[in-house]
């Protein structure tokens, strides 16, 4: 039931959710992987048959496993940072290199009681030891300083080898192996992050041409509405003229004229109709960055709230354009009535339903005494009813106005994906 509940959350991610799990994921493997090792190597044949005390062995094995967790909120933050999503605290590092330089002390004074000889495992140990380290490092600081961090790295625990009683030639191993191989996989996971910069990127891209797109048809619904309405009601204005003129004259031609303009009004509804037969369906992702931008070009300050859950999944297409529809008329009376300061948009589910809440300040008295005037919300309230949703309009005291829109969702059962927007 576990796997069944985590495989349906899996797939409703979308591919660059997917591909970011899979890659901190790996990253989490490896490091844990490398502790591990480090703890089975601890307390391996000639460490338990050499005089090694008991706590030494502990506190080694409690050092690796510390260095585990505190890799792992460590390399979360450095992607994130690599990624430009939040800054990183580079004190952290400082804590992980301690742990580091701890568990590798450990493992140096193991070596000690067991021989070297006896104990070939340590390279590979001390190796582990500097993995969680590096590869959280790689991430935040350049890559030439990291390069230069894991010759540091490298060569203390080479001459730590020679304090416990190794040879030049396995020093010069251990110097080797854990300056390679920690350079080696800090590398790997630097180009893992880039990739997945690389991916974000092109995700972002993708959203910025969508939005793009919608502001091109919207110039051509500009466009094409000027071209047929300009035209026509000039003709209907030239013809109410003409024909006013003919009838003060009394000549029965004002009534052909009339028909005319008549003739000219139908023809001007039909095409309207073929101009918005493309326009009708509203995205709620581009509506809600297109009313944030507009707001804040208007000098009002505009916060979408706990929205990006939501816009990471899928929301049944007529919930998606009717919400979409609701935004725009929000944004739309916002800037209309009254001297509006700030705005916020919150888009949220409660069980079964999704809720919509835009709120702003600076309402005028009409629109407190009157907030149903107009025909923007009798429409939305049709929009709404065909999904058996509801709309709330009014003031909420203190110069606010609050318009609130909820929508059931249909039931998983009739074949409706999970209620979350699809990100496209």
């Amino acid at each position: 039931m576990w796997v069944g509940g985590w495989l349906r959350r899996w797939k409703r991610r979308d591919g660059f959710d997917k591909i970011d799990l899979y890659t901190r994921g790996s990253i989490h493997f490896l490091i844990w992987g490398m502790v591990l090792c480090e703890v089975l190597l601890s307390v391996t044949r000639p460490v338990r048959h050499s005089d090694a005390p008991g706590a030494l062995i502990a506190a080694t094995v409690l050092a690796a496993i510390g260095q585990g967790v505190c890799a792992a909120p460590l390399l979360n933050r450095a992607l994130d940072g690599y990624l430009g999503r939040r800054p990183v605290d580079r004190r952290m590092l400082v804590p992980a290199g301690a742990l580091m330089a701890l568990n590798a002390a450990g493992l140096l004074a193991l070596g000690g009681y067991a021989g070297t000889e006896d104990f070939p495992q340590l390279q590979m140990a001390l190796g582990g030891a500097g993995l969680p380290f590096l590869i959280s490092l790689v991430l935040v600081v350049p890559m030439w300083l990291c390069g230069v961090s894991a010759a540091v790295v490298a060569g203390a625990m080479g001459c730590g080898a020679l304090l416990a009683g190794a040879s030049g030639p396995f020093a010069l191993g251990t110097f080797l192996g854990v300056g390679i191989g920690g350079t080696l996989m800090a590398t790997t996971s630097r180009l893992s992050a880039w990739t997945l910069e690389v991916m974000q990127k092109l995700r972002e891209a993708q959203d910025v041409e969508t939005r793009l797109a919608v502001a091109e048809e919207r110039l051509r619904f500009g466009r094409d509405m000027h071209d047929v309405l300009g035209r026509n009601l000039a003709v209907i204005a030239l013809k109410s003229e003409l024909a006013v003129e003919l009838a003060q004259r009394g000549k029965p031609a004002a009534v052909d004229q009339m028909t005319e303009v008549q003739r000219i009004a139908r023809a001007s509804q039909q095409e309207v109709r073929d101009v918005v037969r493309g326009y009708r369906e509203v995205d709620l992702r581009t509506e809600l960055a297109g009313a944030q931008g507009v707001l804040d070009a208007a000098g009002i300050s505009c916060a979408v709230e706990d929205a990006g859950p939501l816009l990471g999944a899928r929301l049944p297409a007529p919930v998606r354009s009717a919400l979409g529809w609701v935004v725009r008329e929000a944004a739309t009376n916002v800037l209309r009535h009254g001297d509006p300061r700030r705005c916020s948009i919150r888009l949220l589910a409660q069980g079964g339903t999704v809720r919509l809440e835009v709120e702003n300040d600076g309402v005028a008295r009409e629109a407190v005494a009157s907030p149903d005037r107009g025909s923007g919300l009798s429409g939305l309230r049709e929009r709404l009813g065909a999904l058996d949703g509801r709309l709330e309009a009014g003031p909420t005291g203190d110069g606010r106005f609050r318009l609130t829109a909820t929508v059931p969702l249909p039931s998983p059962r009739a074949g409706m994906a999970s209620p979350l927007e699809e990100r496209r």
